[in-house]
Order: C-alpha cells, then structure tokens, then sequence
C-alpha cells in the first residue's frame, strides 16, 4: 500500500500539508471536501489539491511532511511548481552562516 504527502490549497488562499495511506490521494481529498478531513480544512472549504508526492512507506511520508509543514509559504510554492532550485535557495540562512550546534548557542 502507497503513502502520500499531498498540499491543498484553501479557499482563503492558505496551504494545508496532510500524509494519507492508500493506493490514491483522490479518497482523502474527497473526505477533506465533505468535511471530514479535520477542522482546519472543514472551515476553509472548497480545498483544491495543489501538489502530491507518493511515498513507499508510511514513515518517510510522515517525515515528510512535517518538514514541509515548518516550510515558508514561499517554500511551499516552489515544491507546487517543482523548482527545486528555489527550495534550496530558501533553506539557507539569511546571514549565510551556519546555525551554531545547540550546546553551543546555549553557553551563557
């Protein structure tokens, strides 16, 4: 059986990232369009699917997704439109420097 990681995009104009199990998105779209795909979607009906990606296992799926979850909005996009050049180009840090290890940033 697939996993998939899927975005819908909001009659407000908001993004929702979700992960399903199955062998097509298509059932969980329907669910999230009758209104039973959780609050947030039931409140901001209709929702358009925007983007899905299929995934061997369940795990790397859920992975996934809350990666994508924590991305920009400008992020987000650029995986709908496929350009992973502009998905890398906004994982670096403004500054250019590298996040200092947790242990470190910490030492007072």
């Amino acid at each position: 059986m697939s996993a998939w990681v899927y975005m819908l995009k909001c009659a407000d104009g908001s993004y929702y990232v979700g992960s399903h199990r199955g062998e097509d998105v298509q059932t969980r779209l329907g669910q999230h369009q009758a209104g039973e795909g959780g609050d947030y979607t039931r409140r901001r009906r209709p929702v358009t699917l925007v983007w899905c990606e299929e995934f061997q296992r369940i795990t790397d799926a859920i992975a996934f997704e809350r990666q994508v979850k924590g991305w920009s909005r400008a992020k987000k996009e650029a995986l709908i439109f496929g350009d992973w050049t502009i998905v890398s180009a906004l994982s670096r840090r403004r500054s250019g420097q590298p996040r200092l290890p947790l242990s470190r940033a910490c030492d007072t």
